[in-house]
């Protein structure tokens, strides 16, 4: 049984840092992508960040610069480490893995919120 369990959301002060992590359970870890994915409210569900089973990296255009994601492949988690957070940075954040194109192999964490105010 495959499962993605987040941890680190919470309520910060604008300019404040949080980090998210995500603990794969399940899967292969090392063959995975691993990303984050955030949704406002109300709002789409839109990529925050990528890291690759080639470790590659790709971010979302608004936290470039800001959020940095990394893989600890012993401890099958990925982090989101998320700095200088802006109002506008409040959501639902969703652990995402996949492997290939195949939908069956994609899954998803229950997501953590994150609020960003003062």
């Amino acid at each position: 049984q495959v499962q993605l369990v987040e941890s680190g959301g919470g309520l910060v002060q604008p300019g404040g840092s949080l980090r998210l992590s995500c603990v794969a359970s399940g899967i292969t870890f090392n063959s995975y992508t691993m990303s984050w994915y955030r949704q406002p409210l109300e709002k789409q569900r839109e990529l925050v960040a990528m890291f690759s089973s080639n470790y590659r990296t790709n971010y979302g255009d608004s936290v470039k610069g800001r959020f940095t994601i990394s893989r600890d492949t012993a401890k099958n988690t990925v982090y989101l480490q998320m700095n200088s957070l802006r109002p506008e940075d409040t959501a639902v954040y969703y652990c995402n893995a996949k492997k290939g194109p195949i939908p069956s192999n994609e899954y998803w964490g229950q997501g953590t919120q994150v609020t960003v105010s003062s």
